[in-house]
């Protein structure tokens, strides 16, 4: 899949190969954009900063697996900001060349994560589960050996790319697998207060005095705003104090949050507004059941 040369600004970059998860959540949630794969993580934020992209979908935590590594340092230190969430259910798919038949599987291929999440599968059929890379990969390779004893758990937009046939779907032990991506774009983009419901994520970072953390979020209780995501973390090479990632029903320009948000500035040596968007309607309602999308080449 090529870069849009037309207007780059209509790609949204993404970490993994085609047919990844966040391939899929990028054409569920930017359908009217062309999905730009990515190395490393890294390089979708380069992909915005350099121009190739305006959008990028990142994962940020998932919903067995919790967060995703090193996200939280990568976001605060760009010059991007959170202009939208999206919620992706992993449903995985046992999947071989054609042909195959699941009698004939011997081992299966997937990423460390997806294959702990298949175990009641892969103990019923008796087969060698193998870590590879990430769930596409693997397809992609299953398709490239050609071997009806080696089959591969990912989406099923994986088998539609790398034209393999699903053996068994949703395979997954758990139906609550779901996965939060945010779009980032390097330009701020703010809903009116009275456009909805909005959500903002802030990353801070406390005074090193007792009770500190207490008081930071004292406000936001007093107001009655839900902090629906609070989480630290430790920026690499210091123990002294921790960072805090959080993410709160509201909007700045809503006088509640506004106060509560100048009141945590007393307590705070940093206070980093990463972005306010629209409430993801998932959030009410997170009964999802995707099925192969259309892919845009």
């Amino acid at each position: 899949m090529a870069e849009n040369d037309n207007d780059p600004r209509m790609n949204v970059a993404f970490q993994g190969e085609l047919g990844a998860y966040s391939h899929l959540a990028c054409c569920e949630g930017l359908p009217d954009y062309t999905p730009l794969p990515c190395r490393t993580f890294e390089d979708a934020f380069a992909a915005v900063d350099e121009g190739r992209a305006g959008r990028a979908m990142i994962p940020i935590e998932n919903s067995l697996a919790g967060r995703v590594a090193d996200i939280h340092h990568l976001i605060p230190t760009s010059e991007q900001y959170i202009v939208a969430e999206h919620f992706q259910a992993v449903n995985h798919q046992l999947m071989a060349i054609k042909g195959a038949k699941i009698g004939d599987i011997r081992e299966v291929h997937s990423h460390i994560h997806a294959l702990p999440q298949c175990r009641k599968l892969i103990k019923e059929l008796g087969i060698e589960p193998v870590v590879h890379a990430d769930t596409a990969g693997a397809c992609q390779m299953i398709a490239e050996k050609g071997d009806k004893t080696m089959a591969a758990i990912g989406s099923p937009l994986a088998a539609q790319i790398y034209d393999l046939q699903i053996l068994r779907k949703n395979v997954q032990d758990l139906n609550n697998n779901v996965t939060r991506f945010i779009v980032l774009a390097r330009e701020r983009i703010t809903p009116h207060p009275k456009d909805g419901d909005a959500m903002t994520t802030m990353v801070f970072q406390v005074r090193s005095v007792p009770a500190s953390l207490y008081k930071t979020l004292g406000g936001f209780a007093t107001a009655n705003i839900n902090i629906t995501k609070l989480e630290s973390y430790i920026e690499p090479g210091s123990f002294e104090q921790a960072q805090f990632y959080a993410d709160f029903e509201g909007h700045p320009e809503d006088q509640r949050v506004a106060w509560a948000l100048e009141e945590a500035q007393f307590f705070c040596t940093r206070l980093q507004i990463l972005g306010t968007y629209p409430r993801n309607p998932f959030r009410n309602d997170p009964r999802v059941d995707y099925e192969a999308p259309h892919v845009k080449g």
